[in-house]
């Protein structure tokens, strides 16, 4: 834990949680870990981790590699990179988000085996939706 009085400089790195109720600067790497901002944290850096839970000020971007939690009490400037993100109401987000490009290719290569099926049910009868027979 970082304390609210604590005052951090530098790369942040480790092989545990992290709770930051301070002010840190610079990158944050905890690669398999949680980080969270508390209320009272304040970060002017870029967020890697596992889950990153935020219900401070972050400014920077952010990846979570499996998600990104912005509480109703956060506030982030930055671009967030994560497969699953949540922005809970009242959460203030300015940036930009990308749900994991490595996961939409993944998706997209299944839709492409289905899309020549799909325009040839409407030929026979175009006011056939597929999914309701």
């Amino acid at each position: 834990m970082i304390g609210p009085s604590i005052h951090i400089k530098g790369t942040v790195t480790g092989g545990e949680d992290l709770l930051i109720q301070g002010k840190v600067e610079g990158t944050i790497d905890l690669g398999e870990h949680e980080v969270s901002v508390g209320q009272s944290g304040k970060v002017t850096a870029d967020i890697k981790a596992k889950t990153v839970k935020i219900e401070g000020e972050v400014a920077g971007d952010v990846s979570g590699s499996e998600k990104v939690v912005i509480a109703k009490s956060g506030r982030v400037r930055g671009n967030i990179v994560a497969p699953r993100v949540t922005l809970e109401d009242g959460a203030i987000f300015k940036g930009s988000i990308d749900m994991d490009p490595g996961d939409t290719r993944t998706v997209q290569a299944p839709s492409k085996a289905d899309k020549p099926s799909a325009p040839a049910a409407p030929a026979g009868n175009p006011g056939l939706d597929l999914k309701h027979g």
